[in-house]
């Protein structure tokens, strides 16, 4: 098949961090498939250099990429990167296709999830299948998590795109396992559909020289205590004021100890509240490269989300994915719908945002023999191993794929 694969922000390693939308670009085309990737150099995952042309064609590891100098912003919730994807928008509109093999298939992934309007256009053009890939729910986010009020009317204009794009795809593909719930309530019936979650690329996880690395961080971190780990953004929707207060219940305890990896709008007022604490420590932000090596030096790692009605539909975090191949036990604060870690039965769910009850699940944990939490961690590692290499999930996608395309053929 010529797969053309349109995302905003589909990250080139050459340029950032590796992105899930060129990882699987690069699995279909080693399975025999050519494949066109867009996407845009306004990214704030990303540096690309500076240039006068606004498309800009490279061939990057077996794919051919376009990526079109677009609109740059600072902060990701602003005006600003609403209109970075509209510039994105017209733009694709302007590119030239005379000398670009005609696709198979067309497959459009948010954000921004304007861009479905494209792949319909594509779609009609070349009478192929559209493919519309959801990795974050808009507008709900908006609502839910932004402070939008539903009747705002940038709310209303991707309320309408959102629908157009569930009605006119011929498949729709969530990274979370329930979007399908989202689609039905958002249409009123039911739509094609398939998960693709987040995965791991194998050549990235060297756990060979883990023992090898030091950091000047890590060095910081006691030996002979227990070690609660976080890596990640630090800003409202990750909600992790339980946790800083938790830190405080415990800055009497000598036995453990929290580390605090990343940066967010948060960071510094998190850093002020826990001044007097010598029993916690903020590294600020790592290399995608190195957050492993910092998970190696954890016993046990944590993540948090706000109560919302988007974790409804399930999760879908890197974070979750890198925790468990750490092979480290896992706490989530976390109401959502359960996933992954209940699966592999590698650490534990609280439904509520109670400090005192944080605490209490950290003493529990720490009472476990090492033995037990070695076993606990490795279940993690050994599920997400068997389950979510990109090599198998370009193999699950692909078969999507070309039943959509011979459904096509045959009329």
């Amino acid at each position: 098949m010529n797969v053309w694969y349109i995302s905003k922000y589909a990250t080139i390693p050459k340029y950032g961090r590796l992105a899930r939308t060129f990882l699987l670009s690069k699995e279909f085309a080693e399975k025999g498939n050519k494949v066109f990737l867009i996407t845009s150099d306004a990214n704030h995952l990303a540096q690309y250099p500076e240039t006068e042309k606004v498309y800009n064609f490279e061939h990057i590891q077996g794919i051919d990429v376009c990526w079109i100098k677009t609109k740059k912003y600072k902060k990701t919730a602003s005006l600003s990167r609403i209109l970075s994807w509209l510039d994105f928008e017209i733009k694709l509109f302007r590119l030239k296709k005379n000398n670009l093999d005609s696709p198979n298939i067309v497959l459009v992934s948010s954000l921004s999830i304007f861009t479905v309007i494209y792949g319909f256009y594509l779609k009609k053009k070349y009478k192929v299948p559209l493919v519309f890939e959801v990795r974050d729910i808009w507008p709900l986010t908006m609502t839910e998590e932004g402070g939008f009020s539903k009747w705002h009317p940038l709310v209303k204009i991707i309320g309408w795109i959102e629908k157009f794009g569930y009605k006119h795809a011929d498949l729709i593909v969530g990274t979370m396992p329930k979007l399908d719930k989202h689609v039905e309530e958002v249409l009123g019936y039911k739509r094609p559909y398939f998960c693709s979650p987040l995965g791991f690329d194998k050549k990235s996880y060297d756990y060979d020289r883990l023992n090898d690395y030091e950091n000047m961080y890590f060095a910081q971190l006691p030996k002979k205590k227990t070690i609660i780990g976080y890596a990640g953004s630090m800003g409202v929707t990750n909600n992790l004021e339980p946790l800083i207060k938790t830190i405080k219940l415990l800055k009497n305890n000598g036995d453990m100890f929290f580390a605090l990896v990343g940066y967010g709008d948060l960071k510094e007022q998190f850093e002020k509240e826990l001044k007097g604490c010598d029993n916690v420590i903020f590294v600020g932000r790592l290399p995608q490269e190195q957050v492993k090596f910092f998970l190696a030096k954890c016993d046990l790692v944590y993540l948090s989300t706000i109560p919302s009605k988007i974790w409804s539909y399930g999760q879908s975090m890197n974070k979750v994915v890198e925790y468990m191949l750490a092979a480290k036990p896992i706490l989530a604060s976390y109401s959502g719908y359960q996933s992954m870690i209940n699966e592999a039965n590698c650490g534990y769910f609280i439904k509520t945002d109670d400090p005192e009850r944080l605490k209490q699940e950290i003493l529990k944990f720490c009472e476990l023999t090492e033995g037990e939490k070695s076993k606990m961690g490795e279940r993690g590692r050994k599920w997400i191993l068997e389950h979510r290499s990109y090599d198998k999930l370009a193999s699950e996608y692909l078969e999507q794929l070309e039943r959509l395309v011979q459904k096509k053929k045959l009329g």
